[in-house]
């Protein structure tokens, strides 16, 4: 696996607790939207401690960029990387693997497990294919909402957004389960695209196969 060295063109918040980094892109470097690399600082105690990460860039631009849930709370490499800024380095790895998108669907994401749906969101809208595609998004607060504009200026009414931990105008307040899928999705024979914690990402799978989804249809980062 080759390594490369790329500096910290700018960080910028996207939430309270989310950053949005931009980073010079190595020359030659092509990635598939979905697709992830393995990242870490590049300081004597930091550079092989190394993480997965989705590209949220299009391969076309001329930076890579990453959104990155921080977690303060534990003393892990996303409170390190909550405290860079522009300038410093970082170390990636090559491409791989994450979450292919094979045709229009439905996406379920839960918190910063949306972040592999971002790029195949942005070049399916650069090349006029948004069409009927569906992202239901669940978090616990309106806070907590990654790229919120964006979504809903991309996907319109087909934008869904549940909270589970506050009731707020606007907002659906429930989980996402059985009830909850039959009532927002009216064909289960095209593709599912899951991403958030296991436990989630568990459970959503076993309600869309109860609803008729074939589980090959019903894709997951890998």
């Amino acid at each position: 696996m080759e390594d490369h060295i790329v500096k910290i063109i700018s960080v910028e918040p996207v939430t309270h607790d989310v950053i949005r980094f931009k980073v010079e892109k190595p020359e030659g470097y092509i990635f598939v939207s979905g697709q992830a690399t393995d990242m870490s600082i590049n300081t004597p105690e930091l550079k092989k401690e190394k993480r997965p990460f989705t590209f949220t860039s299009l391969n076309d631009d001329k930076h890579l960029e990453f959104v990155i849930k921080i977690y303060d709370s534990h003393n892990g490499v996303t409170k390190e990387l909550g405290k860079l800024k522009q300038g410093d380095e970082l170390i990636i790895g090559d491409v791989w693997g994450a979450i292919e998108y094979k045709g229009e669907g439905v996406f379920i994401a839960g918190g910063a497990g949306v972040t592999p749906f971002i790029a195949i969101l942005r070049q399916l809208q650069a090349e006029n294919k948004i069409a009927n595609n569906k992202l239901i998004f669940t978090n616990k607060t309106e806070k907590d909402i990654i790229l919120k504009k964006e979504f809903k200026e991309m996907l319109g009414k087909n934008f869904i957004t549940t909270l589970t931990d506050e009731k707020k105008e606007g907002y659906e307040n429930n989980r996402i389960d059985y009830t909850f899928l039959k009532e927002k999705i009216d064909n289960f024979k095209q593709h599912f695209y899951v991403c958030g914690p296991p436990e989630l990402v568990t459970a959503i799978s076993e309600a869309l196969t109860q609803l008729g989804a074939k589980t090959d249809a019903v894709i997951f980062e890998k």
